[in-house]
This record gives structure tokens, C-alpha cells and sequence, in this order.
């Protein structure tokens, strides 16, 4: 009896140990990073300077697919049916895993579907305007635009520029025409030609324009400058204390995925991130990159829960919901 319950053990032992020696030797083949947006874009932009970076400390290539459509929502629920094996990661951001989840009927949930790997970068938005608009500070502008309710326009080419504008009517009690856009770019062409406004924008894609001279930026929406455009005031400094919005990117993978694994692409990210070559690119990018202690799997779920309870309340209260 004994002899026989010995070799049970010894064989639940064999069975259990390519299991264990499989978790130990991760990553043992190329990992795939889910993009959930055209290549090209900031979104796809960001996953390759980080990814290629990660590919040194994991010793294995990260390869870049991109999942386009619905705001992001097909290629984020792709990562969230996908094995928990540490193969898929997701890269997203502030509409991907906090906006849609209140404005979309999700197959998924952004929470409790993903385990956090790392947050990556901050992108505060820039409060930009055409350069007709008659003031030269964002007190004149908010002053302007509560002398011409209704009739000033802001474009909205993205959910992030819908969500933004509105905080900024709750926060200001001024009224604006929305005018959709498919895209930044053709709504950003429009406000440089005077057809709309203003926009709320991620500096990513502000500066370029205000640096040649075409839009005007009035504040950033950060409690900070901005370390590649510091003449531009925070929004603090500017007169509209509080504002604070920003488009910041993150890394999740499925839930379920073991602790081992996410603490090793952690590692990877955290490294990456390290880089003076890294910092500089993502900086050129106007990309902030966050402190070592907000690089954590745990700070990133404390702040993607805090995000969640300021914005789903917005959103929800203007009844926003996907075009």
C-alpha cells in the first residue's frame, strides 16, 4: 500500500512539475501586444517604442497587432478573451478602459476582465483655439466664450474631445456646439481654417500646430507644465483650478494570468521606461512618463478605479453614449 501510494505521488509530482518549470522559464516564445487602433497613431505609436525596448529584458521579440473599430472596444475584448497565459497584452488608455465602459454596452468588463501590468505615459489635453478667437489668456477666453453661448464651437473627433468639452461646460457653465469629426486631424484642420473654435486636445497632437504658429494653446490640463512646451501655463496658473484631464496610456493582460508573469512584464515595462532613449522618444511625443512608484500593477489599479468613479458619473449625467 504504501510502495503504491508512493508512486502515485512521484506521478502527480511529474505532472505538475512542466507546468511549473513552463512558469518558471517565461517568456519561452514571442508575446503578442494587442493595439486596439490604427498603426500610425499615438496608441500604436507608444506600444512600439515601449514593446521594442521589452523585447531586451524578456528575451523575446513583442510583436504589434493592431484590432481596429469601435473606439478601441473590438481589440480591448479580443485581450479579455484571450488565453491567461502571459502571450497577450493589451495596451490602452483613459477612453479604452475608463470612457467606453460608461458610454458603450461592453461584452467585457474593464475592470474585473484585466489584470494591471503598468501604467506607461500622461498626456494631459491642451486647450487650444483657432486664431481668430480675440483673447490672449484663458481668463479673456472663458469670459469670450460666456458672452457667446451656443454660438462658439468646439470639435469633437473622438470620445476623449466629447468627455473633455463637456467637463469643461459643468466646470464653467458655458454652453457650446458640439461638431462631430471623424478623427483629430480633419477637426484640427477645420479649427486652423476658423470653421470651429476650440478643441480640448491631447498635447501629442496640439503642439505641433501651436508651434508653427496655426492654433493658439491656452493652458495645459495638468497641475504641471509640460516639460516640451513649458511656456504654456497649467490650468491652475491660467484661472480654471482643477481641470485636470489626461489621456494616459497602460498595459493589462487577461484575467487570471498567473502573478509571476505580470510581475515579469512589470519588470520589462518598468526597464523600458528607464531608458534614456525610451524617455526621449515618448518625450518628443510630448508623453510624460509617470514616477518609478506609479509603475506598479497595484498603483495602476488604485488609479484606474479612480478614474472610473470622476468620469462614469459624467458621462452618464450628460447621457453620452457611442455614435
Amino acid at each position: 500500500m504504501k510502495r503504491r501510494a508512493f508512486i502515485t505521488l512521484l506521478g502527480g509530482t511529474a505532472a505538475v512539475w512542466p507546468l511549473a518549470a513552463r512558469a518558471q522559464t517565461y517568456p519561452s516564445r514571442p508575446i503578442t501586444m494587442n493595439v486596439p487602433f490604427a498603426a500610425g497613431g499615438p496608441t500604436d505609436t507608444i506600444a512600439r517604442i515601449v514593446s521594442e525596448r521589452m523585447r531586451a529584458s524578456l528575451g523575446q521579440a513583442v510583436i504589434i497587432e493592431n484590432v481596429t473599430g469601435a473606439d478601441g472596444t473590438i481589440g480591448v475584448g479580443r485581450v479579455a478573451r484571450a488565453a491567461a497565459d502571459g502571450y497577450t497584452i493589451g495596451i490602452g488608455h483613459w477612453a479604452t478602459h475608463v470612457l467606453n465602459g460608461a458610454a458603450y454596452s461592453l461584452q467585457y468588463d474593464v475592470l474585473k476582465d484585466f489584470e494591471p501590468v503598468s501604467l506607461l505615459t500622461t498626456n494631459p489635453l491642451l486647450i487650444v483655439t483657432n486664431k481668430t478667437v480675440p483673447t490672449k489668456d484663458l481668463k479673456e477666453l472663458i469670459l469670450w466664450l460666456k458672452a457667446n453661448q451656443n454660438k462658439a464651437s468646439v470639435g469633437t473627433g473622438s470620445m476623449v474631445h466629447r468627455v473633455s468639452g463637456v467637463y469643461f461646460q459643468a466646470n464653467t457653465g458655458i454652453q457650446l456646439l458640439f461638431v462631430p469629426y471623424r478623427g483629430a486631424a480633419p477637426a484640427t484642420q477645420d479649427m486652423i481654417a476658423g470653421q470651429i473654435t476650440l478643441m480640448f486636445d491631447q498635447a501629442a497632437n496640439s503642439l505641433p500646430h501651436v508651434r508653427a504658429g496655426t492654433t493658439r494653446a491656452y493652458a495645459v490640463t495638468a497641475n504641471t507644465r509640460l516639460a516640451s512646451a513649458p511656456a504654456i501655463p497649467t490650468v491652475d496658473e491660467a484661472g480654471l483650478p482643477g481641470f485636470y484631464i489626461s489621456v494616459w496610456h497602460a498595459l493589462w493582460v487577461p484575467k487570471g494570468t498567473p502573478k509571476n508573469i505580470i510581475l515579469t512584464l512589470n519588470a520589462a515595462v518598468v526597464d523600458a521606461l528607464a531608458d534614456p532613449a525610451v524617455r526621449q522618444r515618448l518625450a518628443e511625443l510630448g508623453q510624460e512618463i509617470p514616477p518609478r512608484e506609479q509603475q506598479t500593477p497595484e498603483a495602476l489599479s488604485t488609479f484606474h478605479r479612480a478614474e472610473i468613479e470622476k468620469w462614469w458619473p459624467i458621462i452618464k449625467a450628460a447621457n453620452i453614449k457611442a455614435e
